[in-house]
């Protein structure tokens, strides 16, 4: 049985990646700080992942939730990867900046999931995790071997977070994943409830999911939440883009193009770009990360911003946004 159990007060939430160290080394007092002013402003949606930090962010979320009450928020983490202790000098690169000393492997097979959600459990010491994503089930993260993953996935993971979901043990599940395939490929073999769409729909680009995505998750029922809704931090300036340092041909423009006639509304392109992304049907909630909590201020003060009729008007008579999105109000 599907379970839609984000409502509207989880439509603005915080995710894990910053607090991971991605991009500079927040310390446990400064990610406390961050999570405090998200609890301390309502917002009651927190996800993350054990591959954040390898373990350091989930750690740090746990930290912080353990002394509220259960009840009061959603929480959602990840599996598809286990993790072990090393020594630092056999910790793998990765694109954390001070992760902890842990290797890891890929696995989406029943038993590893289910070792998975017990290590989660474990690390954070909450009591039960809301919705579970398998993470990174996609081509961008595993390569060729994404065939191979897929169908230990549909054997495994797939049916062990249906029966883990219809015995109550978490709320529901779905893909966490940067790509459209995984998503389509999991709906057509399984019957998730909520997909974390990572790097698929954003103000600056969403074709593809307006024409693929969202017609499939609509008709199957399923809800999705926005993993990089300003393109890991892009849309604010940042000179990355969906988490890589290569920004796309004409991307520039865009940006400068949209930037202006927001301000010439007097609003930002944050406020645009998470009004943007809640206004789809499909879109049950957004979670940007935040390395400080100015951030996670500035997100709420963009969920509670009115973006004139006008401003959408424009972008679309400039061809800025498809035609076929779905804009506020309409």
């Amino acid at each position: 049985m599907k379970s839609h159990i984000l409502t509207e007060k989880h439509q603005l939430g915080i995710g894990g990646v910053a607090i991971g160290t991605a991009f500079e080394n927040i310390t446990d007092e400064q990610a406390h700080e961050i999570l405090q002013t998200a609890w301390d402003n309502g917002i009651r949606y927190y996800d993350t992942s054990p591959w954040y930090g390898l373990t350091k962010s989930e750690r740090r979320f746990g930290h912080f939730l353990t002394d509220k009450d259960r009840d009061d928020f959603i929480f959602s983490t990840k599996v598809g990867r286990l993790f072990h202790q090393v020594p630092k000098s056999d910790v793998p690169p990765t694109m954390w900046k001070n992760p902890l000393n842990f290797d890891f492997f890929h696995d989406y097979t029943a038993d590893a999931v289910q070792r998975s959600i017990e290590d989660s459990l474990e690390r954070t010491g909450l009591s039960h995790i809301d919705i579970v994503y398998i993470h990174d089930l996609s081509e961008d993260q595993v390569g060729d071997r994404y065939p191979y993953f897929l169908k230990q996935a549909q054997k495994g993971a797939f049916k062990i977070l249906s029966e883990l979901r219809d015995q109550g043990v978490i709320k529901a599940w779905g893909m966490g994943v940067n790509k459209i395939e995984p998503i389509l490929d999991c709906i057509e073999s399984a019957d998730p409830d909520i997909c974390l769409s990572a790097t698929q729909y954003s103000i600056l680009e969403h074709e593809d999911a307006v024409d693929r995505l969202l017609p499939a998750v609509r008709k199957a029922g399923v809800k999705l939440v926005s993993g990089a809704g300003y393109n890991s931090g892009y849309i604010a300036g940042r000179e990355r883009y969906n988490y890589k340092d290569v920004i796309p041909k004409g991307m520039h423009e865009k940006r400068k193009r949209m930037t202006s006639i927001a301000e010439k509304y007097n609003i930002s392109l944050i406020d645009a770009a998470l009004h943007f992304v809640l206004a789809s049907d499909e879109f049950a909630s957004i979670i940007p990360g935040a390395s400080q909590p100015e951030q996670v201020k500035d997100n709420i003060q963009a969920l509670h911003t009115e973006i004139p009729a006008e401003f959408w008007k424009e972008l679309k008579n400039e061809g800025l946004i498809y035609e076929k999105a779905q804009i506020p109000g309409r």
